[in-house]
């Protein structure tokens, strides 16, 4: 009987599907040994320096630094907005801290009130995260030393030594410059649809955002970009110790550098005292504004570090209104300060300026008497006798023959209605009334209708008018340049770069015989017999300053009620107003000053000021200064006069000339 021949099949079978199952696990095998090799490859020698970095990264931490803030500096480099080191406390937020307990311990070793405190705890449990928030600025050096002897005891408390912004002359330039202050929530919620933000700056306990002025309008230039310091920490991220050299070191902000002057500002403000208002100061060469003082200020400094509730109520409720900017945001009627203006509209309308109109102290018109400042009158007055004498019969009747449209494209021309760019936000347009302007600003038909009755107050700088200080400052810069209509200039440079001049702008349309006439009437105006005569000698030498007064009522006086404001409530007196410019032969400078409620008498507030504001101007130009201080030329004597104390002739050799007979001696 053979063998079964199936036996031997079945081991075949299976051997061959051994070594089948045998090669597929090898290969399966060597694939993956093949791809973990190549893995380890990969890390080991591609992404070595990667895995380095994220090692270190373990190790290393990196602390956003905050950049210095540029410097605001005045047009000599004088500095008026700076910084200066703060040592300042923070706490950092961490999983599972007690707030309560941390601040308890601090407060053993820095005072932290009531209200602080609650402060305090609501903005660590809003911080983020690791976030620092800012515990107290401005530690004496003694409660720093304290705190970081204690620094072992205290985790997640830190003290160290930023830099806090600093304004060293306090309120002179507040309103010009601004402050800065924290970023609050409304910033941050500004800032998140912008892209160009940082984030994390923004958040940074230190960082603070311009707020007002020059800080809030050139915020971006001055803030620079942020650096980082790096230091070792350990597995719960706090910190072991510090890597000064691999800090990344911040890039400062930029250097803005103004056109103002800082003893001209801080003589102006020193000559305000307690009054209430503004005086500017510009250039008549190239529109520079050297003075924009508002009084009374405030310390921007007070705001760099908060206000509590109360300082802040007490300066907005105040009724000088400190927190408002006078010399361009408050608008205020300029009174007889805007007639120089109305006579430049009457020459250009035609109006012979030698034709005489009587002022008897009133005029009957539309049913009233218009009454003169001048309650005797002034008799007959030409244009020029009546821009040194302020007559105000002459302005009512002349704004009452050319209209309100030619006065207001006058005024126009001269700067008033305008917002000039500065560079700083702020300004308030004013109103230049016209035939125009009242269709637009009433509703009803039956006052859109320019009255006659109207122009007269036009006139003498009254009625629906208003200016602010800074347009009077350009429209006598305008009037003494007597070519070109200036524009002022506040910003000289940004991060070196110089900006555009404001004398790089078309003529004035008027003619130079106009300008001459009105410069001439505001010459007499600081003459001896002119309204502000007494209060606007400058005493340098044979310099002179051709001005303008103006009273501005901001009330209605009945009949037989006397103007005389020395007994009345401060809000309810005169405002007091000058404009000038000097040297009248050769102008320079051209200064604006309103005195809000100052009383009767633009000569007898305003000039006084602008005098002594002035004087510092012109003792500051190297080439006015060696004018005043060149000897005046002496005197030339006749050849044969005889000089009193004068040295005797020499000697002539000779015979004695003859005696002459005497009398009898008695």
């Amino acid at each position: 009987m053979s063998e079964p021949s199936i036996l031997f099949f079945e081991v075949n079978e299976r051997q061959g599907v051994f070594h089948r199952r045998a090669f597929l696990m090898g290969g399966l095998a060597g694939v993956g040994l093949l791809a973990l090799g190549g893995r380890l490859a990969q890390l080991q020698l591609i992404e070595a320096q990667r895995y380095q970095k994220l090692s270190a990264g373990n190790q290393f931490n990196y602390r956003l630094m905050p950049p210095p803030r540029g410097l605001i500096l005045d047009r000599n480099g004088t500095p008026l907005a700076s910084n200066r080191p703060n040592f300042r406390l923070m706490v950092i937020k961490d999983k599972g801290m007690d707030v309560e307990a941390t601040l308890d311990d601090l407060s053993k070793l820095v005072p932290i009130d009531g209200s602080r405190r609650a402060r305090l705890i609501k903005d660590i449990k809003r911080a983020p995260r690791k976030a620092p928030v800012a515990i107290m600025e401005d530690m004496s050096w003694e409660e720093f030393s304290r705190v970081n002897i204690r620094a072992p005891e205290l985790p997640n408390v830190t003290a160290d030594m930023g830099e806090v912004r600093v304004y060293p002359f306090g309120g002179a330039f507040a309103h010009v410059i601004g402050y800065v202050a924290k970023v609050s929530d409304r910033d941050l919620l500004a800032a998140e649809k912008d892209p160009t933000q940082d984030q994390d700056l923004l958040h940074h306990p230190g960082f603070r955002i311009g707020k007002q002025g020059v800080e809030k309008a050139f915020d971006t230039e001055l803030r620079g970009r942020a650096g980082a310091t790096k230091a070792e920490v350990d597995a719960q991220g706090r910190v072991v110790r510090l890597d000064p050299e691999g800090d990344i070191r911040p890039t400062p902000g930029k250097e803005i550098r103004l056109t103002l002057d800082a003893d001209i500002q801080n003589r102006a403000l020193e000559v305000m005292g307690e009054e209430s208002g503004a005086i500017v100061v510009m250039d008549i060469r190239n529109g520079d504004l050297l003075c924009m003082a508002s009084a009374p200020s405030f310390d921007a400094n007070r705001f760099v570090r908060g206000l509590s509730g109360p300082e802040y109520k007490a300066l907005s409720e105040y009724e000088r209104k400190p927190l408002l900017d006078k010399s361009m945001t408050g608008t205020y009627p300029p009174g007889s300060t805007f007639k120089p203006t109305v006579a430049l509209a009457a020459l250009s309308a035609g109006v012979n300026p030698e034709v005489r109109v009587n002022c008897s102290g009133g005029w009957y018109y539309g049913g009233r008497t218009w009454r003169c400042w001048e309650k005797r009158g002034h008799g007959a007055q030409n244009m020029h006798d009546a821009i040194k004498n302020s007559c105000d019969i002459y302005f009512y009747q002349t704004a009452l023959r050319i209209g309100p449209d030619a006065i207001a494209k006058a005024a126009r021309a001269v700067g008033f209605g305008e917002i000039f760019d500065i560079g700083i936000p702020g300004q308030r347009r004013g109103i230049v009334p016209d035939r125009a302007w009242k269709k637009k600003a009433f509703k009803d038909p039956r006052n859109q209708i320019w009255f006659p009755g109207e122009s007269p107050s036009y006139g003498i700088g009254q009625g629906a008018l208003n200016v602010n200080a800074l347009q009077l400052a350009v429209m006598t810069a305008r009037l003494a340049n007597g070519k070109k209509a200036l524009v002022p200039r506040l910003i000289k440079s940004v991060g070196g770069v110089e900006q555009p001049s404001g004398a790089a702008v078309p003529d004035l349309p008027f003619s130079a015989e106009h300008l001459d006439y009105v410069r001439e009437g505001m010459a007499a105006v600081s003459a001896a017999g002119g309204t502000a005569y007494a209060n606007s000698q400058l005493g340098l030498g044979d310099i002179q300053m051709a001005g303008k007064t103006g009273t501005a009522q901001v009330r209605s006086f009945d009949k037989g009620v006397s103007r005389n404001s020395k007994d009345v409530r401060w809000r309810l007196k005169d405002h007091n107003l000058f404009v000038a410019f000097a040297p009248y032969d050769e102008p320079r400078y051209a200064v604006s000053v309103i005195i809000e409620h100052g009383g009767l008498g633009g000569g007898t507030a305003g000039a006084p000021r602008a005098r002594e504001v002035m004087r510092v101007a012109l003792l500051k130009d190297p080439e006015i200064r060696a004018r005043i201080e060149k000897p005046m030329p002496m005197p030339d004597a006749p050849p044969e006069a005889a000089i009193e104390g004068a040295a005797p002739e020499d000697p002539v050799i000779g015979a004695p000339p003859p005696v002459a007979p005497q009398g009898p001696h008695i």
